[in-house]
């Protein structure tokens, strides 16, 4: 008998359509383990404790919300069990994905986030066969660490190691892990790997973690910095519209090749050399993600990196973004700051 906690949070999975509207539902939760109850054949086998902190879209989740999540978690003594499933909705999923990845990182247990694409009573759905899979993982005890079961539209199911997890695609509902490499695939019944060492650096965590408990890393509160801006770039950018009275750092977004404007030829507010500046003189970091760190880069990274900005190499914009505000809300010293931020603390490194 495999015993798991289940948390409902809301999202898609947790809701029903009616009315041409999608809210969520007090029943989805019953209706997703009677579904369960009725398609896996060794449902006899799992025993769930069931709990309910929050309910809610996705969309509307803030990082109060991931507070609230842990915390309940962590009342239900989360030691007494196999596995923790968390159901949640897509439009945040790879944050709180990372969010659970870094605080939980030294649980040696797996914890699955499982979200569905359409609510359960859709027959496209696929938000059974995730929840199927996540039961499954924990009952072969593959792993610990946090990850998160998916299966895109026409695509074998897929397992992300959570703090990997990108947001889903524009105008799609699928999801990827940070340049498409998935940890492993599902058929349900067998799971294949496609990422053998990280695999096998997940399996060897559950001894690390009960050596490391002492660690400052695993020592953190669920605080999460509200002070942390997150800039997006684009053409025409103009950064005299942030106010930075209320911000601690700022976390720039790059293009694809790890670049953003740092020419002042179209004028100052629209070069993020300039921000840079404007910023050092206030005395709040910039921090650039994501980059990939290789021996060379162009002009305008190496004119940023010059100018005073931080890059984040080698880590999504979602797990850079979450783990700034993490350590913003945990550590006040730069040193502690900067050994979180560059610490491997959930294989977040690629």
């Amino acid at each position: 008998m495999k015993k798991i906690l289940l948390v409902f949070t809301g999202g898609t999975i947790g809701s029903a359509a009616a009315n041409g509207t999608i809210r969520p539902s007090d029943n989805a939760p019953y209706k997703l383990l009677h579904l369960f109850q009725d398609q896996y054949g060794d449902a006899a086998t799992i025993q769930f404790e069931t709990l309910q902190p929050i309910q809610i879209l996705s969309e509307n989740l803030a990082p109060a919300a991931w507070k609230i999540i842990i915390e309940a978690i962590e009342s239900a003594q989360p030691d007494k069990y196999d596995g923790i499933i968390v159901t949640h909705g897509t439009d945040t999923l790879a944050y709180t994905a990372a969010a659970l990845s870094f605080y939980f990182g030294a649980l040696a247990l797996p914890v699955l986030l499982v979200s569905s694409d359409y609510p359960l009573d859709n027959p496209k759905a696929n938000g059974l066969a995730n929840f199927i899979c996540a039961v499954e993982f924990i009952k072969q005890h593959l792993a610990v660490g946090v990850f998160v079961p998916y299966r895109n539209a026409g695509q074998a199911m897929q397992i992300h190691l959570g703090s990997r997890l990108t947001c889903s695609l524009q105008l799609s509902g699928d999801f990827y892990s940070v340049q498409g490499k998935s940890l492993m695939l599902f058929d349900g019944q067998h799971f294949t790997p496609v990422d053998t060492a990280l695999i096998d650096s997940c399996k060897s965590t559950e001894q690390d973690c009960r050596n490391t408990a002492a660690s400052d890393f695993n020592l953190l509160m669920p605080t999460f910095s509200s002070r942390i801006l997150m800039v997006k770039p684009y053409p025409g950018l103009d950064y005299s519209h942030f106010n930075l009275t209320a911000v601690d750092a700022v976390l720039h977004d790059l293009y694809h090749s790890g670049t953003a404007c740092s020419t002042g030829r179209w004028g100052e507010k629209h070069s993020l050399l300039a921000f840079i500046t404007r910023c050092r003189d206030n005395k709040i970091p910039v921090y650039l993600a994501p980059a990939i760190q290789s021996e060379n880069a162009y002009q305008s990274t190496r004119e940023l990196i010059g100018q005073g900005a931080e890059t984040v190499w080698d880590m999504s914009i979602e797990a850079a973004y979450v783990k700034l505000m993490l350590a913003y809300g945990n550590f006040t010293e730069p040193g502690k700051i900067n050994n979180f931020l560059h610490g491997n603390i959930a294989f977040e490194h690629i």
